[in-house]
């Protein structure tokens, strides 16, 4: 696992967008997978900032998300549809075509979560999969359980993660309590992994997902086992692992991470 150190959420944003800019610009025609939440914001904005600057282009990309809440139409604020519109793809020149999230309004879930499967299937997989860190130690929805789920598949979400996703609405009545959810056998199959994390509300989870027991009570800690994974957080959000763990960030560290061709 490479471990970057940064600053604050700031520092940690741009770090996180420099890799998936190394990504595009060294494969054009990569797949992204993307996650949603008010973590990858901040990499979303930085983006952003470098497709104006006329350093990226995106018209070749194609983007997968990790999830989808159940009963959402697209247009809906809360929808992860409206989320990534909003904050990626109408400020970039991805065609509408090349991005996909699960369709939270298909009520057969078999159906829902076998197409999304067929599409990364047909994409040849995804290049870098970004994620973040819930508090319970989910990544994607997938929840902690008895089993580590493999594929796409709905999920019920437990009432931690309905808690913390209440800030998004007005009540927490409003909250979904079901979504779509790419499985952590689809996540492992990522060629990279790229998962972010910021706060000191998240310095315990990460020393249990990563320096703890790999457990589907911890569904985060299955990265342990996958050949290329990044981990970039912050000083708060590795304060139980500091200093002997981890290791500060350089421009020249992107030259020696593995990058598909």
């Amino acid at each position: 696992m490479n471990i970057i150190r940064t600053k604050d959420y700031e520092d940690m944003s741009r770090k996180a967008a420099s890799i998936i800019s190394a990504q595009v610009i060294l494969k054009p025609d990569c797949v992204l997978g993307l996650a949603t939440g008010s973590t990858p914001l901040g990499t979303y904005e930085q983006l952003v900032e470098g497709f104006n600057r006329g350093d990226l282009d995106f018209s070749r990309v194609t983007t997968v998300n990790l999830d989808e809440y159940c009963g959402l139409p697209e247009e809906n604020e809360q929808s992860y549809h409206y989320f990534m519109r909003q904050n990626l793809f109408r400020h970039i020149n991805i065609p509408e075509d090349h991005t996909f999230v699960p369709d939270g309004m298909e009520a057969d879930s078999a159906l829902a979560c076998q197409a999304h499967e067929d599409i990364i299937r047909k994409l040849g997989g995804i290049d870098i999969q970004l994620l973040g860190l819930g508090n319970n130690g989910h990544i994607g929805f997938n929840e902690p359980g008895p089993v580590f789920e493999k594929e796409t598949h709905p999920v019920d979400l437990t009432e931690s993660t309905i808690r913390a996703n209440a800030r998004f609405f007005e009540r927490i009545e409003q909250v979904p309590t079901r979504a779509y959810t790419m499985g952590i056998k689809t996540i492992m199959q990522a060629r990279r992994i790229l998962i972010i994390v910021s706060g000191s509300g998240k310095a315990d989870i990460v020393a249990r997902a990563f320096w703890g027991p790999v457990t589907p009570q911890v569904p985060a800690s299955i990265l342990q086992l996958h050949p290329d994974v990044t981990l970039v957080a912050d000083e708060e959000a590795l304060a139980q692992v500091l200093p002997l763990h981890c290791y500060s960030f350089s421009p020249a560290a992107l030259n020696h991470l593995p990058l598909q061709a």
